[in-house]
């Protein structure tokens, strides 16, 4: 069995007569670096609160970027939060409680019970195959599920509960689950399959820095359809209709804390094939992840330090002035901060860890312009070079005057870009997945260093598109085109194979 680390908020947590694990608090996990720990370590992540952005949270969020398989992890704690997620997942389950709960239940007259659930293990028999469905699409170590009656018996909610929190008559349930769960080979979940080619592109016309223009979206459009996809632009309003698609390609910006990571994971959910998918969402859209996951596959970057509110001075003592802050999930160089002063490095910092508990701290690195690598199905797409904004050290200065200024641009065939510049791009998107990405580069005299990777990279007309032209838009069409064969061939695999019955 692989070597296993349980994280509590407090070590105090852990009571005496608990079994001996190996447990840590949730601080000394995130101050140690990824080499204080082997590689294949299964985490149970057991902190008092995962909210967003909490250090629990972040206990999970890190472990993800360290390789380690995690319970629960981010994209789980993100589903828990969100009934408008879930509520889903849960339909078919949802006549199963109905059919239990209404045989079981005839003669009682309650309109509310709670079950409790550790590792999809729980008390009540009839309620089992119930439970483990449940933590078959919420891996979470434990949680509550209430079921109300409203015509009929369904799920009401799910929320996660911490350790601290069970009873004395629960811990016995809990750790006999926890050994059973800690006994199983780690697997991971299957995804759904394709069936047909209909493509939706989900954009915000509104949108004040939308990462493609609407000629680009024209663009998309006519590419799609001139290689026989069916393509259709789709709104926020639309979300109801995605099961009407193959396929989703998200062109606004993303955000975990937004419907357009309800539309990835339901997409996923629905069988479709998704760019972005909701794992690179969480993956790039938070910027402490990226940096643990960057350090610890040993990909340059500028001099990065985590902080939270007990260690903001170590950017002054490890990096020095100028630094950089940047809150964890800002885009087009919103949360991006930069401090000369101890002053303004406490000042910026106590403003942004309002938001979040962990901030991130980064060299200054100046350059005239970022190398910006499109990576599409870990290969290189387009390079262009994002110029600072006139008297700015920013590519985008959201303090100009009439709104945000962007700086120039300037376009390159990909042979042209430095091969460093490529070569480290690649690397670095393929430590999140096999969509489509922009990473963010400066070519300086110490060396490549990359800044950021993006999930929601820029596609504009006459800017990413100016060296391949349509040819860019097709490439991307192409590439739906291809996972979608890809799926239908796994399916019609699926189908023709004999089941273990019939053997």
């Amino acid at each position: 069995m692989s070597e296993h680390l349980l994280l509590v908020e407090r070590k105090a947590d852990w009571k005496e007569h608990f079994p001996d694990l190996p447990v840590a608090a949730i601080d000394d996990y995130l101050k140690e670096p990824a080499e204080a720990y082997p590689p294949n370590l299964r985490v149970i992540n057991l902190c008092r609160s995962q909210r967003y952005l909490s250090e629990g949270y972040y206990g999970s969020l890190l472990a993800e970027a360290r390789g380690h398989r995690v319970v629960p992890s981010v994209r789980t704690l993100q589903d828990l939060s969100r009934k408008a997620i879930y509520s889903l997942d849960t339909e078919d389950i949802d006549r199963k409680v109905a059919k239990v709960l209404g045989r079981s239940r005839a003669g009682l007259q309650p309109i509310a019970l709670e079950l409790t659930v550790f590792f999809g293990q729980c008390a009540p028999r009839e309620m089992q195959e119930i439970a483990g469905q449940l933590f078959s699409l919420f891996p979470a170590p434990m949680f509550k599920v209430e079921f109300r009656l409203q015509g009929q018996w369904q799920i009401h909610s799910l929320k996660p509960f911490a350790l601290n929190s069970l009873t004395p008559a629960q811990e016995g349930e809990f750790f006999s689950a926890l050994d059973g769960y800690l006994k199983k080979p780690w697997r991971r979940p299957r995804g759904a399959r394709s069936h047909r080619y209909d493509l939706a592109i989900l954009h915000n016309p509104d949108e004040q820095l939308a990462p493609s223009s609407p000629a680009a979206l024209t663009r998309f459009v006519r590419a799609g359809r001139a290689l026989g996809v069916d393509v259709e632009l789709i709104q926020a309003r639309d979300f109801g209709r995605l099961a009407e698609f193959d396929a989703l390609f998200i062109r606004e910006t993303t955000r975990i804390d937004h419907y357009t990571y309800r539309f990835a994971r339901k997409a996923e959910g629905e069988g479709m094939v998704v760019i972005d998918d909701p794992n690179s969402i969480l993956r790039c859209t938070n910027k402490v992840y990226l940096a643990e996951r960057l350090a610890a596959q040993k990909v340059p970057t500028p001099k990065t330090v985590i902080l939270n509110r007990d260690s903001v001075l170590r950017a002054e003592e490890l990096i020095g002035y100028p630094v950089v802050l940047k809150i964890p999930d800002g885009s087009f160089s919103r949360g991006v901060f930069k401090a000369s002063t101890r002053s303004e490095l406490e000042s910026i910092a106590k403003k942004l860890l309002k938001e979040s508990d962990l901030i991130l701290a980064q060299e200054f690195v100046y350059t005239e312009f970022d190398w910006r690598i499109g990576v599409l199905n870990k290969k290189p797409l387009y390079a262009s070079q994002y110029l600072m904004s006139r008297k700015h050290w920013q590519i985008v200065n959201h303090e100009a005057k009439g709104g945000p200024r962007h700086g120039g641009f300037n376009t390159v065939d990909i042979g042209a870009a430095p091969a460093a510049v490529v070569r480290t791009a690649v690397k670095a998107a393929n430590l999140i997945g096999d969509g489509l990405y922009g990473v963010d580069l400066k070519l300086t005299d110490r060396g490549v260093m990359v800044i950021e990777v993006n999930d929601n990279p820029n596609l504009d007309a006459g800017v990413e598109d100016k060296i391949l032209g349509e040819a860019l838009y097709r490439t991307l069409m192409e590439d739906f085109i291809r996972r979608l064969d890809t799926s239908r061939r796994s399916q019609a695999a699926a189908i023709r194979a004999p089941s273990p019955d019939s053997a």
